[in-house]
């Protein structure tokens, strides 16, 4: 392989340690802890995605800061999880937001002035999550 990696190519041991200037068998110790997640070829020989090396970057700069490997690899989680998944902030704002469309369909459905169709005041989110939970009840 060359010195340029682009997109999903693949770096050897020997190539992720140099670029991440640690040595092969500190490579070979994080992957081991299961820090690194090397992927195994036909010939079962051990090549890593780049997006490792920024893995691999970061554990050195938590390491320097003396942090331990055990919370180093809590950190690396939680920063996975919180690309993949929404924040906490988001679902509660998100879950507020809901629930005040819910308390307002309630005052329509009690009150009998209105005569207005639901859908003028639900959004189009809510009337599908309140057919998810309808089906569920059933």
């Amino acid at each position: 392989m060359g010195g340029n990696y682009v997109g999903n190519e693949r770096l050897r041991i020997g190539e992720l340690a140099q670029l991440a200037n640690v040595t092969k068998r500190t490579v070979d110790y994080y992957t081991n802890l299961g820090l690194l997640k090397p992927e195994r070829s036909a010939s079962n020989y051990r090549y890593y995605k780049y997006g490792e090396l920024e893995r691999l970057r970061k554990i050195v700069i938590y390491k320097k800061k003396q942090h331990s490997l055990d919370h180093i690899r809590m950190m690396l989680n939680q920063e996975g999880e919180s690309k993949i998944n929404p924040s906490e902030e988001q679902l509660n704002e998100k879950l507020n937001d809901l629930n005040e469309e819910l308390q307002m369909v309630i005052r329509l459905l009690e009150s009998e002035k209105k005569k207005k169709p639901l859908k003028n005041h639900v959004s189009h989110e809510s009337v599908t999550l309140m057919q998810s939970l309808l089906l569920l009840l059933l």
